[in-house]
């Protein structure tokens, strides 16, 4: 058994870009930059950055377009993926990106767009614009609803 799993934490380098494919379904490309601390042969403190493109499709892709933005936080868990196509030149190209299957909205920064729940099938609610919010990229959701009040820390039974 071989295993293509992915998983990173960054913030978006660029606004998503949502598309329509030929076939109706929705494409949003996005990138993130993830980054690492470490220490040198000579123990000074060093930061590395890394840029990864990412794909999502469906309703994920609806969700990222609409909430997230440049420098806003996500957690992304999905697949790498490699495409190659010919150029006009004749040179053949290639890209690996992350094929989304999962993602979750980081902390809002002050002058977001407020917090916007929605309905899943089973009838649970989840918040759109909350650090713990995980959507599926293969769950279908329904209708967004606006809650209407936060959540109350005393309200929570553990």
């Amino acid at each position: 058994m071989y295993i293509n799993k992915v998983f990173l934490y960054g913030n978006l380098t660029r606004q998503p870009e949502l598309r329509v494919s030929p076939s109706g379904s929705k494409v949003c490309s996005f990138s993130i930059a993830t980054n690492r601390r470490y220490r040198d042969q000579v123990g000074n403190w060093n930061e590395a950055s890394e840029y990864h493109s990412l794909v999502a499709f469906g309703r994920s892709a609806e969700l990222i377009a609409q909430y997230l933005t440049t420098g806003s936080s996500a957690f992304i868990e999905g697949r790498l993926q490699t495409r190659s196509w010919e150029g006009p030149d004749g040179k053949k190209n290639f890209r690996t990106e992350v094929v989304v299957e999962q993602v979750q909205f980081g902390p809002r920064r002050p002058g977001d767009a407020p917090s916007v729940g929605y309905r899943k099938d089973d009838g649970t609610h989840a918040d759109a614009g909350g650090a713990t919010n995980t959507v599926p990229a293969h769950e279908e959701l329904e209708t967004i609803e606006y809650p209407t009040e936060d959540i109350n820390p005393d309200d929570i039974p553990f």
